[in-house]
């Protein structure tokens, strides 16, 4: 039997996820890693939640909503590049956001709301980033001084939703927007 996996995530806007792509179609004749995440994949995870039951699902929309809710919309930036995995053999290759506050806070109330539910998440620390490849094949051993030479996507957008998604190994994009959550707090000392 199938099953799908879901999560909880920021999505970027049209003109990041560009600035993004044109950046990886740039690197990717020089870094040779097995897969480059679609254009229309790019996002930053807030919560990974592997299967989740139809009957979850009405009380995950109603807890995100909530959250959601309570958070007013904010911006954030594209920061430097970096990689997950081993240093001379990376699994992950991203950009990274530059720190926010409140990114941070609605990933924490994302946590706590499904940990209420019963969902088991990952316990690491929160480290924002954006997908851009997986897996190094290279014939040599990756040199992270590498990304040091690389002009990363620059660009500040801003947040005011998120999305759950179901993912489809299967396509390509393979991420399926199953619903949104606009971001309704009022904004801090009345700007944003």
């Amino acid at each position: 039997m199938k099953r799908n996996h879901y999560f909880i995530a920021v999505p970027l806007t049209a003109e990041v996820k560009q600035a993004i792509a044109r950046f990886s179609n740039e690197a990717a004749p020089s870094l040779p890693f097995r897969t480059w995440v679609h254009e229309q994949d790019y996002h930053i995870t807030l919560a990974f939640l592997g299967d989740v039951p139809l009957e979850k699902m009405a009380p995950l929309g109603e807890a995100m909503t909530a959250v959601a809710a309570r958070c007013a919309p904010f911006s954030l930036a594209l920061a430097g590049l970096g990689t997950f995995g081993e240093r001379t053999s990376p699994r992950i290759f991203w950009q990274g956001v530059e720190t926010e506050a409140q990114l941070h806070a609605l990933r924490r109330d994302v946590y706590e709301a499904c940990m209420k539910l019963g969902f088991s998440l990952d316990r690491r620390p929160f480290a924002p980033h954006i997908t851009i490849a997986r897996k190094w094949q290279g014939t040599e051993p990756f040199h992270p001084d590498r990304l040091r030479s690389l002009a990363a996507a620059k660009a500040v957008f801003s947040v005011r939703e998120m999305v759950l998604y179901r993912t489809n190994m299967e396509r390509t994009p393979k991420y399926e927007a199953i619903a949104v959550f606009p971001l309704l707090g009022a904004p801090m000392n009345g700007w944003n």
